[in-house]
């Protein structure tokens, strides 16, 4: 296969979890299924998913309002600290709440290596004779780590990037052109009082 065409990458991150993240809530699992019956016209050829139950109930439910759509795990799409920046490279008057805020995840946790072949498995055009469609339901930080790269922004710009609970991104890589983040956060499938969860109280709108 020589033909390049393009990929529409689709990114939703899981729908609201309990407070242990064992499970979705009710709320969560009611935004999975309308994020489905959004999803039902376009043309997806798969849906990966990462191996947290949170993510994985959310995409079987989206999976459920598609028709044969084939649903898989990747460890790619879990959820990790994909850059850890060093001090030099953050704006002075931020660095040392953000590098505070990092210190809070254990080192088991920090994986650049899933973040680069995450880069390699679900961006850039593909070889193919006609455009991809695929979506990865994930988590905050992947979607944010994969915006990024998008704009060409430096790898500690991941963080900063929120994205509400079943909320949907997609992103365009077409041969010969620049990538195009098509739209970023969308919650128009989802009533006002499922919009925003996910989000810190002081950044819901």
């Amino acid at each position: 296969m020589t033909e390049t065409a393009t990929r529409y990458l689709y990114l939703a991150r899981h729908g609201e979890a309990s407070p242990d993240e064992s499970e979705l809530t009710d709320n969560g699992r009611r935004q999975a299924v309308l994020l489905g019956q959004r999803l039902r016209s376009s043309p997806l050829s798969a849906i990966h998913h990462g191996p947290l139950p949170r993510a994985e109930q959310t995409a079987q439910l989206i999976h459920d309002q598609l028709d044969g759509v084939p649903l898989q795990q990747s460890e790619l799409a879990g959820d990790y600290i994909p850059y850890l920046p060093k001090r030099q490279e953050l704006p002075p008057d931020s660095a040392d709440a953000m590098l505070d805020r990092l210190s809070q995840f254990p080192a088991e946790e920090h994986a650049p290596r899933l973040a680069q072949a995450a880069l390699t498995q679900f961006t850039g055009p593909v070889k193919a004779d006609q455009p991809c469609h695929e979506l990865v339901v994930t988590h905050n930080f992947l979607i944010g780590w994969l915006v990024r790269a998008a704009l060409d922004a430096p790898n500690w710009r991941w963080m900063g990037l929120n994205h509400a609970n079943a909320a949907l991104t997609v992103i365009r890589y077409a041969p010969d052109r620049p990538t195009s983040v098509l739209f970023y956060n969308d919650m128009g499938h989802l009533p006002p009082h499922l919009r925003w969860t996910g989000f810190p109280p002081e950044l819901r709108v």
